[in-house]
């Protein structure tokens, strides 16, 4: 029996699961960094070697681009392959150097709590290159070739495995020239001030608003949702240093600025805890890459100390 020899589709077989998962050529293209022609050609190599279709095509309708039968079935072996492979390729590289550590946080908690101590990590790994993306977004990690990151939430994010990284208070703080000149005597006394509004993080999911916070403290009636409203945690907590009003602050994001009297806590005594917390997240199976595991662990010390 003649036997035909395989050729080497590591690129197209990358191209049919883009296309798969972003369910056309564009989309595919943009991820992998290539035209649509490209991809297009790619898939088309890799079924003229199978000698069968991968996709059903259409021209028309929202669907233009869907697995075949064989396609669909086999579509699984192949993403895990993949990531295998993936894997493969990161131990070899850690074998020889530390390599390079792909991290994802928030634009917030790195200004406000991962650079700031960042330089104790490469001390303690001096072989290890961070390469950080900063994002609201919630990015594929595997799209993105993310190692690891941190994010704030509930800890359910499909397909990651994620680890609490430290809980926190929610509270209103201000810078102290704004303090001595206004008088808060009580929590009521806020709605008469100008509030500085946190939408980084959707209140659907938990996230502690202006109106959450003053109920809990007491206050049945006010004017929260006016005032200023700002999309970037650290942001906010920097309008409120500069005294443009009063900010409902982060107690992980607002801990320096607090210690180093650039913030005052206000109402002390009121304390309203947060249901969303900080976790660890990463992808299942690279959680034995021994770079990922040190750092994860120096975040966990790192968030003792807190």
């Amino acid at each position: 029996m003649l036997k035909r020899k395989s050729p080497v589709y590591l690129n197209a077989l990358r191209a049919f699961e883009a296309s798969a998962r972003h369910g056309s050529f564009s989309g595919a293209a943009e991820e992998l960094n290539v035209t649509a022609a490209a991809v297009g050609q790619m898939v088309r190599g890799l079924e003229e070697w199978l000698g069968m279709p991968l996709f059903n095509r259409s021209t028309t309708g929202k669907a233009r681009l869907t697995l075949s039968e064989n396609a669909e079935r086999a579509l699984p072996d192949i993403r895990a392959g993949l990531d295998r492979l993936g894997m493969g390729l990161d131990r070899l590289r850690e074998s020889a150097t530390g390599g390079i550590l792909n991290v994802t946080v928030s634009p917030a908690f790195a200004a406000k709590w991962l650079l700031p101590k960042i330089d104790r990590f490469q001390a303690r790994c001096p072989d290890t290159d961070i390469r950080l993306e900063t994002s609201l977004r919630l990015i594929d990690y595997k799209a993105h070739g993310i190692d690891v990151g941190v994010r704030y939430g509930d800890g359910t994010w499909p397909g990651l495995v994620s680890e609490k990284l430290m809980e926190e208070e929610i509270f209103p703080v201000c810078s102290p020239s704004f303090t001595d000149a206004n008088s808060f005597a009580e929590p009521a006394d806020l709605t008469r001030a100008t509030l500085i509004h946190d939408l980084s993080v959707d209140p659907a999911i938990g996230f502690v608003t202006w109106d959450m916070w003053l109920r809990a403290a007491g206050v049945r009636e006010g004017q929260a949702q006016r005032g200023m409203r700002i999309d970037n945690s650290a942001a906010v907590l920097q309008a409120a240093i500069e005294g443009r009003g009063v900010a409902l602050a982060r107690s992980i994001l607002a801990h320096d600025d607090l210690a180093a009297g650039r913030l005052r806590r206000l109402f002390p005594e009121i304390q309203v805890s947060s249901r969303l917390a900080y976790y660890v997240v990463y992808r299942e199976e690279y959680s034995s890459l021994p770079k990922l595991r040190t750092f994860r662990d120096w975040l966990m010390e790192e968030a003792l100390q807190a």
